[in-house]
């Protein structure tokens, strides 16, 4: 799991609660299902079962493989609309190429994050390069949906490539865990990320019996994700591993810890934490389109069928009215 990494963590800015934050309790910790997305590549729905309030801003998170493809076996998603949320790409392990109708796109790999703002609405499609088709590899990412309150879910589009380069990297006082910002801010230290939801997203790597407790904004809910590895969440250290959700309650710190021994294929505790501000609004979501109310999804399909949400570029040898039935 390489993403973005230093040889010597203690070179980095170091981050710690301070000594009268409140812990944050863990609520609950959930399972992630299993289950295949577009042309049929693994996923892991990351907040299977978890009540929205506990989510909001966020919507969903899929875990894109881990998987070693064999030759002609790497798949994507074919061409298909968005409207009203942000989706956040983030690739660990392997290449994935973005196109979309707005003119956004490019190649992300090995800790690169595409940021796309569907807003009013666009055609995209994710693909693995033709040469990874044709070879195989390592496949591992992350699609994260973050909701745009209603103010901003007709906004025009926008496209954001972040490279591994630029991600804020932070480590904990004892260097144990390398913290990756990739968008919103920890201790002051930001992340390239430009958000309109105000969100912190983080990827972390816990050194075995490692532990690190982050300053956490009181007005964010706060979720953990397990990439890889086996540890604890809150100071109750309640045990997680790979696929599953810490939901936690409300405080200014969340405490992570990696368990001592990790199996051989994975040396590290690998996290993902997130946190954002609530919208606390309506919320009404069907397929890739998330609106406020029924009659606005409405409105969205009807949008999507008569060509409104943008044409697929002709390279890909498509109508010029968009994608066929």
């Amino acid at each position: 799991m390489p993403a973005v990494t230093v040889e010597n963590p203690l070179t980095l800015p170091r981050v710690t609660a301070p000594a009268d934050a409140v812990a944050r309790p863990v609520l609950a910790v959930t399972t992630a299902p299993s289950g295949f997305e577009g042309e049929g590549f693994p996923v892991r729905r990351a907040f299977a079962g978890i009540n929205y309030r506990y989510l909001d801003p966020f919507i969903m998170m899929d875990q894109m493989g881990e998987v070693e493809y064999a030759p002609g076996e790497p798949k994507g998603t074919p061409w298909h609309p968005h409207r009203g949320f942000e989706t956040v790409t983030y690739i660990i392990d392997g290449v994935f190429e973005h196109q979309d109708s707005h003119g956004g796109g490019g190649t992300i790999t090995n800790g690169d994050t595409q940021w796309m703002t569907a807003g009013s609405g666009l055609l995209h499609i994710e693909a693995p390069p033709e040469h990874l088709v044709m070879s195989g590899g390592l496949f591992h990412g992350l699609q994260l949906w973050v909701n745009l309150p209603a103010k901003d879910k007709m906004m025009a589009p926008r496209y954001q490539d972040i490279r591994a380069g630029s991600v804020q990297l932070l480590t904990s006082p004892d260097g144990g865990a390398l913290l990756r910002v990739i968008a919103g801010e920890l201790d002051g230290h930001k992340g390239p990320g430009i958000t309109h939801t105000p969100i912190t997203m983080i990827h972390a790597t816990l050194a075995p019996g490692a532990e690190v407790t982050l300053p956490w904004r009181q007005d964010f809910n706060g979720l953990a994700y397990v990439l890889a590895g086996r540890g604890t969440v809150g100071t109750e250290r309640r045990p997680v591993h790979l696929g599953q959700t810490a939901v936690f309650g409300a405080g200014s710190s969340l405490t992570v810890r990696a368990d001592e021994k990790q199996d051989s294929r994975t040396p590290d505790l690998e996290v993902v934490l997130l946190g954002g501000r609530p919208i606390r609004e309506p919320m009404a979501h069907y397929g890739p389109f998330v609106m406020n109310t029924r009659e606005e999804l409405v409105q969205a399909f009807e949008d999507f069928r008569k060509g409104r949400l943008g044409t697929i570029p002709a390279v890909h040898g498509m109508t010029e009215k968009g994608p066929q039935d």
